[in-house]
């Protein structure tokens, strides 16, 4: 189930970047060959601009809204008019340092690099989470992967197996809080598959207790999940329930 969720909804992350240059041991990880540019508000998103990083054909963005505080130099100097523009995102995967040029405030492109930092890889490499190279790492700084998220799900009761868990659970917003939220509606979870499953597709703690309302009180998650994807409802489920009375 979570390799279907993670290759429909978060395939940008998986390829952010080209085949690595070969590092020398000991050395940060690097990657090369990353652009940036400007992507204008999105009515649907929100009225800020957002950053767009990409490598080849892969890319993913940042909202340009100050809800990151890593990414306040860029906010700043993307504000900025036209003219030659650098900026930094420090993150504790690594860094992202870029330039280029703006042709006005929030309108502009260049080029990147990123520089992973071994002292992270090596922690996650503590918890069984080693990133397969520098594509992990950098796609851990742009979805705000954090040591923190992996400690709190794993005390959840939910460890990540791998960065790629780790990954996705970032980047779908999901929290211990959330664990929590799903399990407060009756809702039995076995491992981080679960959880991944039920956030991409829009399942909660209300949805869980609607159905238990409804008379399904002992589903586990790929049924709830299921359910969730044909658009089951409580109500319908309860309408089914009545006309399947009816006929007895």
């Amino acid at each position: 189930m979570k390799a279907m969720i993670v290759a429909a909804g978060l395939a940008t992350l998986s390829a952010l970047a080209s085949a690595a240059p070969m590092q020398a041991p000991g050395q940060p990880p690097v990657l090369t060959d990353i652009r940036w540019d400007i992507l204008p508000p999105d009515g649907k998103r929100g009225d800020e601009p957002r950053l767009r990083v990409r490598s080849e054909a892969s890319s993913s963005d940042f909202a340009l809204d100050g809800s990151r505080p890593e990414m306040a130099g860029a906010l700043r100097a993307l504000g900025e008019g036209k003219g030659p523009v650098a900026f930094r995102i420090a993150h504790a995967a690594g860094r992202l340092d870029c330039d280029g040029r703006l042709t006005r405030r929030y309108e502009g492109k260049g080029d990147c690099r990123f520089t992973g930092d071994p002292g992270f890889e090596g922690q996650l490499a503590a918890r069984g989470l080693a990133p397969d190279g520098p594509r992990d790492l950098l796609a851990m700084l742009m979805v705000d992967a954090t040591l923190a998220l992996a400690d709190g799900l794993t005390d959840a009761g939910l460890r990540p197996e791998d960065s790629d868990d780790l990954i996705a659970a970032a980047a779908l917003k999901i929290s211990p809080a959330y664990v929590r939220e799903l399990r407060g509606g009756a809702l039995k979870l076995e491992s981080i598959d679960d959880v991944i499953a039920c956030r991409a597709l829009g399942v909660d703690g209300a949805y869980v207790r609607e159905l238990a309302d409804a008379g399904y009180a002992d589903l586990d998650a790929e049924d709830i999940v299921g359910m969730k994807a044909l658009g089951v409802t409580g109500d319908y489920a309860r309408r089914m329930n009545a006309a399947a009375g009816a006929k007895r």
